[in-house]
């Protein structure tokens, strides 16, 4: 009879309470200073360092090119962040474990503040263009360290049987991020017909990612956390990068079907650059893409509410929700594709440059609502496909250690993408050609996946299918018999 993992874990949890009993339970901190370092209140601080750095970040970028004229420089800034968000990404574990989980997330902070800041520069010095790319490439080292604390004490807080909930309080209040900021920005920028932002809302953003720099100093230290069940947290530690390589080797040789994944990771952030540069910030003055980003980053958390209550839809098997995720994705993939085709096909780069004499279409044009209608399912698709692909790596494992591996993975090829996309736009490549890659690359992502689904998905994940659960501290795998104790 095999051993789910849920099943070890029920077992492990119960043998550390009996322990913890037979030497007195914690006791739990009441009032004030219990309602500071109870768990939630920790993470929805987390939460809000998140909404004024990505999320104020993810605002910015939405609204194409930065909120400026000059898509160029945008792009390259966005090709520094995401390369060296790829590099920093594999080392910033060890760096967390050195410094700790809150000193990693106020230095990974700043560097979303100094990108922004770099982009009011530019808007007082035009020719602050290296301004703002150096600062991107600071930003994609930062991105890693705040990531990877954020994971870390993530993981740290909840209970077993908390760890949805907590996660979900988490990114509803990230997401709201792009969602104020967006906010800001439309209202900044109302009555104005211009083609790039006004100093005010840089400032605005500015002002908040600061914020978000302090929040951390007034977070609890995690070594006095306790749990709602009494127990004492204990921060996980990341392993340093030469037992990461192995850890790495070891998850793709136990486990080669995670390969057919990366298609997908590579996709999952290739399209940002159609979508905020080469569709919002071609055709749209910054009223209409202020709000354009407005709308796509609202459908970003129904998108993500809805695919999510699908795939966690009790009354249908775990593989048949699988597949049903797999042919939903596919069928947003065509709509928003074939629609944006529609439009992608009437303009070039050159007949949108406002040099040309080019008029950016404002809210009040002819034909702009089923524009943005476009923009709302691309904002949708977007989510839909982020949360799918998180939950797909679920699927395949229950293992923390695991899941670490995978989302690494899903992280650097993720960045990798990005930086590649972004370049080829900031070169200058037809915004054809890019749309088509983008398509092409969706499809592909989801044609290879679906074998892995066949094959890998089961209804339960049992315990000889976690190889790195089994592993010891020499890197040996264990048997299944030996870890479960029958």
């Amino acid at each position: 009879m095999s051993t789910t993992y849920e099943e070890k874990a029920d077992l492990d949890r119960r043998e550390s309470q009996d322990g913890k009993q037979s030497d007195g339970t914690i006791e739990k901190r009441l009032g004030i200073k219990g309602f500071y370092y109870h768990p939630v209140t920790q993470v929805v601080m987390l939460g809000f360092v998140c909404f004024m750095g990505p999320g104020l970040f993810n605002a910015l970028n939405g609204l194409g090119a930065g909120g400026q004229v000059d898509s160029k420089t945008s792009a390259n800034a966005n090709t520094a962040v995401y390369a060296t968000f790829a590099a920093m990404a594999f080392f910033a574990g060890s760096i967390n474990n050195k410094l700790g989980s809150r000193l990693t997330l106020q230095l990974g902070t700043t560097g979303y503040a100094l990108y922004i800041g770099s982009y009011l520069a530019m808007n007082i010095h035009p020719h602050a263009g290296p301004f703002v790319i150096a600062a991107g490439a600071v930003l994609g080292i930062c991105a890693g360290l705040l990531w990877t604390a954020q994971g870390s004490l993530m993981l740290a807080y909840p209970t077993e049987s908390d760890k949805g909930v907590f996660i979900g309080i988490f990114w509803a209040i990230f997401n709201l991020g792009g969602v104020v900021g967006a906010s800001v920005s439309f209202g900044q920028n109302f009555h104005s017909k211009a083609s790039s932002v006004g100093n005010g809302t840089y400032i605005g953003f500015l002002i908040l990612t600061l914020i978000g720099v302090a929040i951390p100093m007034f977070m609890a230290n995690p070594d006095k956390m306790i749990r709602t069940d009494g127990s004492k947290v204990t921060t996980p530690r990341h392993p340093s990068w030469i037992s990461e390589i192995v850890g790495l080797y070891v998850a793709l040789r136990t486990d080669p079907a995670i390969i057919l994944l990366f298609p997908m990771f590579l996709a999952s952030n290739w399209f940002y650059t159609w979508q905020f540069n080469d569709y919002n910030g071609a055709l749209f003055n910054i009223r209409a893409r202020s709000l354009n980003n407005l709308v796509y980053w609202l459908s970003q958390m129904v998108g993500s509410i809805a695919i999510g209550l699908i795939l966690d839809r009790k009354k249908l098997t775990r593989r048949t929700r699988a597949f049903l995720g797999w042919f939903i994705l596919l069928i947003m993939v065509f709509v928003v594709h074939g629609w944006g085709y529609h439009y992608q096909k009437g303009y070039t780069r050159e007949s949108v440059d406002v040099h040309n004499g080019f008029v950016p279409m404002d809210i009040r044009d002819s034909g702009y609502a089923a524009k943005i209608w476009l923009y709302i399912f691309c904002g949708l698709l977007d989510a839909m496909w982020q949360t799918t692909a998180y939950w797909m790596m679920g699927a395949m494992s229950n293992d923390p250690a695991k899941l670490a591996y995978l989302t690494g993975f899903y992280k650097s090829i993720q960045s990798a993408g990005a930086a590649g996309m972004w370049r080829a736009d900031g070169v200058g490549k037809p915004y054809m050609q890019i749309f088509a890659s983008t398509w092409a690359l969706l499809v592909a992502g989801l044609l290879f996946a679906l074998p892995m689904l066949y094959f890998r998905v089961k209804n339960h994940t049992d315990l000889e299918d976690e190889a790195i659960a089994r592993m010891d501290d020499q890197g040996h795998v264990q048997p299944t018999e030996k870890v479960s104790g029958q």
